[in-house]
């Protein structure tokens, strides 16, 4: 058994009066969900040679900025979810910290590969189009505080 780390985000925005979620399309699966990815080592710097793995934050707001091609700010940290699956022959289990974030700028044309489609839907549609339960649990919780 492996195990697997990500963050993410749940990214909403204000406009006219209404309010709207961030939510994509995976290229692989075809499922909606929230935009989250890996959280990796990367290099702290020329001077100080030892890697290190990025913060939980810096994850999600790469991960948000590089699925959908949106920046946003961490407005509260949301309960985690953990799921199995498995892949090439092998058991998972993957725990997924998502934060709650607010839009800040950025252009959902600009979505990386990984996204077949990035869109903003109005608060009272996101649970029906999303396509795992993972996803629609931290939309509960996400919703709540939103409202």
């Amino acid at each position: 058994m492996k195990f697997q780390f990500s963050a993410g985000g749940v990214v909403y925005k204000k406009e006219s009066g209404q309010t709207f979620i961030l939510v994509a399309q995976h290229s692989q699966h075809h499922g909606w969900v929230f935009p989250k990815g890996l959280i990796d080592k990367k290099e702290s710097g020329i001077r100080n040679q030892e890697s290190r793995r990025e913060t939980k934050e810096e994850a999600a707001l790469r991960e948000v900025r590089e699925e959908t091609g949106v920046d946003a700010k961490i407005i509260k940290a949301l309960t985690p979810v953990e799921y199995w699956f498995k892949f090439q022959n092998e058991t998972i289990k993957k725990k997924v910290y998502y934060f709650l974030m607010k839009y800040v700028s950025g252009d959902i044309s600009k979505h990386d590969l990984e996204m077949e489609n990035v869109e903003w839907l109005p608060i009272d549609v996101v649970e029906k189009r999303l396509t795992y339960p993972s996803d629609k649990k931290v939309w509960q919780e996400a919703k709540k505080i939103i409202r």
